[in-house]
C-alpha cells in the first residue's frame, strides 16, 4: 500500500485489488478525511417549487446529484427536501392535476363532436383563372370560421390546413387535446 497526496483531500491510500483473473491488478483509491473515510450519497430526492428547465415542473419529485441540490436548487429556492408531509402534498397535487386533465379531455371530446357534426365550413376567396385563388387559405381564417360555426374559441396553432390553391373542398385537422383530434371539411368558395 502506498500513500499518494491529492490536492482535494488530505490523504489518499492506493492499493491493488486482485480481480477475478489474478494476473490483473486494479488500483483502488481510498479517500480519508481526518482519519475517517467519507462516502457521499449518489442522488438526493427533492420536490421542485418552480419549473426548472431540463429537470421538471412544479411539484415534481426529482433525483439530483448532491452538489446540484446543495449549490443551486436549494439556495435559489427552486426545490425542497422531501419529507412524508411533502410527499403527501405532491400526491394530492398530482391527483388534482389528473382530475383537471380529465376535465380538459372531456371538454375536448364535446368540442370534437360539435366540429365533426358540421358539414363543412365555408371560406370565401377571390378567384382568378382556372378557379385558382389568390393567396392561400390560412389557419387563422379556418380558426375564425370554425369559431363562428361552433361558438367556441379555437387556437389557430392547433389547426393543420392542407395546401389550398384552388376552389373545392379540403379536409383540415385540429388537435384539441394531446389525445383528441378532429377532422372537418373546409369548402373554398368564390367571393
Amino acid at each position: 500500500m502506498s500513500r499518494v497526496r491529492a490536492p482535494h483531500c488530505p490523504l489518499v491510500l492506493q492499493t491493488t485489488f486482485d480481480s477475478v483473473n489474478s494476473e490483473i491488478k486494479v488500483p483502488v483509491y481510498l479517500l480519508f478525511f481526518g482519519g475517517v473515510s467519507r462516502i457521499m450519497a449518489k442522488r438526493i430526492q427533492l420536490v421542485l417549487n418552480k419549473d426548472v428547465s431540463k429537470l421538471g415542473r412544479v411539484g415534481d419529485l426529482v433525483e439530483v446529484a448532491p452538489g446540484y441540490a446543495r449549490n443551486y436548487l436549494l439556495p435559489q429556492g427552486l426545490a425542497v427536501h422531501t419529507s412524508p408531509g411533502i410527499l403527501k402534498q405532491v400526491e394530492r397535487r398530482r391527483e388534482l392535476e389528473r382530475q383537471r386533465l380529465a376535465e380538459l379531455k372531456q371538454e375536448a371530446e364535446v368540442t370534437k363532436k360539435a366540429i365533426e357534426g358540421l358539414k363543412a365550413i365555408q371560406i370565401a376567396k377571390q378567384v382568378g383563372e382556372n378557379e385558382a385563388i389568390f393567396g392561400t387559405v390560412t389557419a387563422q381564417e379556418v380558426a375564425d370560421a370554425l369559431a363562428a360555426a361552433i361558438n367556441h374559441e379555437i387556437d389557430r396553432r392547433n389547426i393543420t390546413v392542407p395546401e389550398v390553391h384552388a376552389l373545392g373542398t379540403y379536409r383540415a385537422e385540429i388537435k384539441l387535446h394531446p389525445e383528441v383530434s378532429a377532422s372537418f371539411g373546409v369548402e373554398v368558395v368564390p367571393t
